[in-house]
């Protein structure tokens, strides 16, 4: 009893660390916005009617990423909500956490949600076959931006082309990715590119995936695009991609720090490199991270309560079958 309630104080005190330190780290953004901009709130002068579709594209852009990750699971796949739930909170926890501690968040959530049982493993390769059907379903986008962005913006915009490329050529060697001379020096190595091969490897189920997943990214974008207009950075859809391609990168790409200062602060300095005023890039920078935020959170909470539900019929039925 006594370990059990210490077990509790201190799982409450580390989600009530963690909530203070999120709301510095967002109160801090907002006071140096402040200080930046001549305006107190990022979305003060907005179009309001713009601000609420871009929001709805950013919170289906979530329900899309889970029914995509959903179907990269093999055998038994846990129901939607508990991916929308993950997905949801990972992305929510990607604002303070940094580097991509926000995967521990989602393994965690996934697992920790009821119905069908999932491994570690299982889970862990799932989110690295996400990892690379996202960065496939990027490639279109990267193309675009590459294609309509300045020469300043090629050079990290290729290196994200460079990742989608490579992404593409694991899911079409599949388990014959093993074989690679890089990979082949360790058994250990080897065994976990085999897993993974065998488990990305082309199929009617990654085709799906990559569909929704692309139409993560396009949902996204397509928000972009209108929140830059509602605040009067001008309705242009390349900005948006360059955006959306250089802020993926963060996603994409495993070894690079989160935070919502550096979200932040790389939109603005492209905002600023792509000839946006100062003000602009700035207050889209905070709303554009706000508005993810607040749809990660209502998709999280969307999920879990879904999840629970599910959890709920499924324990009433068996009862029922048992009586």
């Amino acid at each position: 009893m006594v370990g059990w309630t210490g077990s509790h104080a201190w799982r409450r005190a580390r989600v009530g660390a963690g909530v203070a330190f999120s709301v510095v780290v967002v109160a801090a953004c907002f006071l140096t916005a402040r200080r930046l901009t001549t305006t107190g709130w990022p979305l003060e002068r907005a179009n309001l009617t713009l601000v609420l579709t871009a929001s709805t594209a950013y919170l289906s852009s979530f329900f899309l990423r889970a029914l995509g990750w959903q179907r990269l699971f093999p055998g038994d796949r846990p129901d939607r909500s508990r991916c929308l739930a993950a997905c949801g909170a990972a992305a929510a926890s990607g604002v303070v956490l940094p580097f991509r501690l926000d995967y521990v968040v989602k393994i965690w959530t996934l697992r920790r949600l009821g119905g069908v049982r999932l491994g570690l493993d299982t889970v862990g390769l799932s989110v690295v076959a996400l990892g690379m059907v996202d960065a496939v379903a990027m490639l279109p986008l990267a193309v675009c931006a590459i294609a309509t962005s300045d020469a300043v913006f090629r050079a990290p915009l290729v290196v994200v082309l460079l990742f989608c490329l490579g992404c593409i050529t694991a899911l079409a060697l599949g388990p014959r990715v093993a074989l690679l001379p890089f990979v082949n020096r360790s058994n250990r190595v080897r065994r976990s590119f085999t897993r993974v091969g065998e488990q990305v490897g082309v199929s009617q189920s990654t085709f799906i995936a990559g569909g929704f997943l692309f139409g993560c990214w396009t949902t996204r974008a397509f928000g972009c695009t209108l929140l830059l207009s509602a605040l009067g950075a001008g309705f242009s859809p390349s900005f948006a991609l360059v955006v959306i391609c250089l802020s993926a990168a963060t996603s994409i790409l495993p070894i690079t720090a989160g935070g919502v200062l550096v979200n932040v602060g790389t939109t603005s300095v492209v905002l600023l490199g792509l000839g946006v005023s100062r003000q602009a890039a700035i207050n889209f920078s905070l709303a554009s991270g706000m508005l993810l935020t607040f749809s990660a959170l209502a998709a999280a909470v969307v999920g879990a309560v879904g999840s629970t539900l599910l959890s709920v019929q499924r324990r009433r039925l068996a009862h029922a079958t048992a009586i």
